[in-house]
């Protein structure tokens, strides 16, 4: 099949865009071909893929976005393609792979309703509608039920339009980092001691993640549990901000900034707690690779995939709606000094080896075999 995998901008470190590299590499490997459309690439291309650059107009994400939608509408030839699967909402296409939370339903909670008087209200709103209206003959790929549930009751979807995809986790690759040997040694590079603390975060977007509630969280811990407890963040994003958060509260030399990194299961082996207190959420690959890991979990309840900390029973779950500060303190507080840390291990390691947790790639491939031999 002739494909086109359609996205804004790629990079090595997002959850949206190693999803999209391991469902065009499952692609390519069952002899797709791939063409890409994007506006920015950084890092290394695959040599079996086409990746076209687009060159857009505008300074801000929204009429990026808007441009962009604008080419693929005027110059994108359908005919070529068997099925066109886009990353983003973008009109027009045939399969949406949803890793985007409900932007309409996150402006009625999050803002004022000046915000749906901008730009950028009107580009982003205009283009969710396109995907999710009645009249849309997009099918939509959903990777959690609570989010699949927001856009139907905002948009009335029709069931048939979805199709659920599993988390797709490479429990190998974690598994064979996860040892006594790279515990030691990635502590050792962190100079931290085996009875310290170590709490980590993974993702890229750091006002998304929760970032400054970790922070916030950290600090309220006693003078004497600050001496062995430390946050580390691995991901790209803005750091300066946190960096004088973290200062400002007394806890500069407890918090640290890794960058992006693709050896993150190596520090998910040195790890003691995963924190993802996300303001939303529409699933949290990093809580799965916590628990896959072995790693007990705080989240909040309104990320997707929370719910596998309850399942697992391996962590504690924050409330969103409505979130307090307060809370998420006590209950860090009360991972870390709580016995259960072994039984969460097991418990974790034990719910992951019998839930399906990693078919998302080759579903989707399949999903994408059967649409496109649908259409054609």
């Amino acid at each position: 099949m002739n494909l086109a995998f359609c996205l804004f901008n790629y990079f090595p470190f997002g959850g949206l865009e190693r999803n999209f590299m391991a469902i065009s590499q499952e692609c390519s490997r069952r002899g797709h071909t791939i063409d890409v459309y994007t506006i920015h690439w950084e890092g290394e291309a695959p040599q079996e893929q086409n990746i076209n650059i687009v060159s857009v107009r505008g300074f801000s994400n929204h009429s990026k976005a808007a441009s962009f939608s604008k080419y693929l509408h005027n110059n994108l030839d359908r005919s070529r393609y068997d099925l066109v699967l886009g990353f983003n909402k973008i009109p027009g296409i045939d399969l949406y792979y949803t890793a985007d939370v409900c932007y309409s339903a996150r402006i009625d909670k999050q803002r004022n309703f000046l915000s749906k008087l901008t730009p950028r209200y009107r580009v982003f709103s205009e283009l969710e509608h396109s995907i999710f209206a009645t009249s849309s003959p997009t099918h939509i790929i959903y990777l959690s039920e609570q989010e699949k549930k927001i856009y139907q009751d905002i948009y009335g979807t029709q069931e048939k339009r979805f199709h659920y995809a599993p988390p797709g986790i490479d429990k190998n690759k974690i598994r064979s980092c996860v040892t006594e040997q790279n515990r030691k040694e990635i502590r050792n590079f962190l100079k931290i001691r085996e009875k310290d603390n170590f709490l980590l975060m993974i993702g890229s977007n750091f006002q998304t993640k929760g970032v400054d509630r970790s922070i916030k969280a950290l600090a309220s811990l006693s003078p004497t549990l600050l001496k062995s407890t430390y946050l580390f963040i691995i991901g790209k994003g803005k750091e300066k901000k946190y960096t004088k958060l973290a200062i400002s509260q007394g806890i500069g030399g407890n918090v640290h900034f890794l960058g992006g990194r693709d050896d993150v299961p190596l520090f998910l082996a040195g790890a003691d707690f995963l924190l993802q207190p996300s303001l939303n959420e529409n699933t949290g690959n990093a809580i799965i690779e916590a628990l896959v890991a072995g790693v007990p979990v705080l989240a909040t309840e309104n990320c997707g995939y929370s719910n596998h900390i309850a399942l697992a029973k391996a962590g504690k779950i924050i409330p969103s709606f409505p979130f307090t500060q307060e809370k998420m303190n006590t209950l860090l507080l009360e991972m870390i000094e709580s016995f259960d840390r072994e039984l969460w291990k097991k418990n974790a390691l034990t719910y992951t080896d019998k839930t399906d947790l990693y078919s998302r790639h080759t579903m989707i491939a399949d999903l994408i075999e059967t649409l496109g031999s649908a259409k054609k």
